[in-house]
């Protein structure tokens, strides 16, 4: 595993010409459209990286990308990798192992998510406050490399304080409703039943997704700090009686993408 990170991160920094960021984001479900903003950019398809999975969900370009969002430069993943898709944890999280590697330290996550909350409605932003892990395996599950991370890494603080604090401040400043949550990871592929949506509002879930939970305990236990966000897409409970669907999804993300790209823009240039 070391020697893969090695010689990917190699790849890499070669391409880029040494040129490393220290900020990377990966961008979910019908979020892409923040790569529009993302000035200077060099492309590397994932099918080119050595040892990387290639992304297999519509709606997930499967490229690397570096360049500058406002003056801050960037690594940007245009597509992630999924449990669902038949990966092992290790592959879903390779690319988060790559990034610390090649010099990252802040690493900003978005999703699509289903929202159990009462308050909620579609379209809204939550930022992430606190996960609940319902995926069958760990990440970390396996030996462990002192020079990867802790045997036991802390996760007391996944989701850095400081850069929700700045996250909610940008909002208010704009005018932008976020909601504030704890977000379910599950292993998909189905959407949820009526039963499981309340299941996860009973044990304290504000959304529930397919992702973003494996990345994040890689990103901590790599010692990153850790900004994530959601869009809320869908509604799901005993009392909800609408089916959800993928092109639902899609399109619900898509609407909500011009407040998300306002407030992850401007946090991403505000953290020195």
């Amino acid at each position: 595993m070391i020697e893969k990170i090695r010689q990917t991160a190699e790849y890499i920094s070669r391409r880029i010409n040494g040129n490393h960021p220290d900020t990377a984001i990966i961008l979910g479900t019908g979020l892409g459209a923040l790569v529009d903003h993302i000035e200077n950019k060099k492309y590397i398809p994932y099918a080119e990286i050595p040892n990387f999975p290639v992304s297999t969900v519509e709606g997930h370009s499967g490229n690397l990308i570096f360049g500058t969002l406002g003056s801050k430069p960037i690594m940007a993943m245009q597509g992630r990798f999924h449990y669902y898709e038949g990966y092992d944890m290790k592959q879903v999280t390779f690319p988060v192992r790559v990034m610390k590697a090649l010099g990252i330290n802040t690493l900003y996550v978005s999703n699509a998510a289903g929202g159990m909350n009462k308050e909620f409605k579609v379209g809204d932003i939550m930022i992430i406050t606190d996960h609940i892990n319902l995926f069958p395996e760990n990440p970390l599950r396996g030996k462990n490399y002192e020079e990867l991370g802790p045997r036991f890494p802390a996760m007391t603080e996944a989701y850095d304080h400081k850069l929700i604090g700045l996250a909610d401040e940008i909002a208010s400043r704009k005018g932008i409703r976020v909601m504030h949550g704890v977000y379910v990871g599950v292993p998909g592929p189905t959407f949820e039943t009526p039963a499981e949506y309340e299941y996860f509002r009973i044990i304290g879930g504000d959304a529930v997704g397919m992702s973003t939970v494996p990345e994040v305990i890689v990103a901590n236990h790599s010692g990153m700090k850790v900004f994530g966000v959601s869009v809320i897409t869908d509604l799901g409970g005993k009392d909800v009686t609408e089916v959800p669907t993928h092109e639902d999804v899609q399109k619900a993300a898509q609407s909500a993408q011009p407040k998300m790209m306002e407030i992850m823009r401007e946090l991403v240039n505000s953290v020195k």
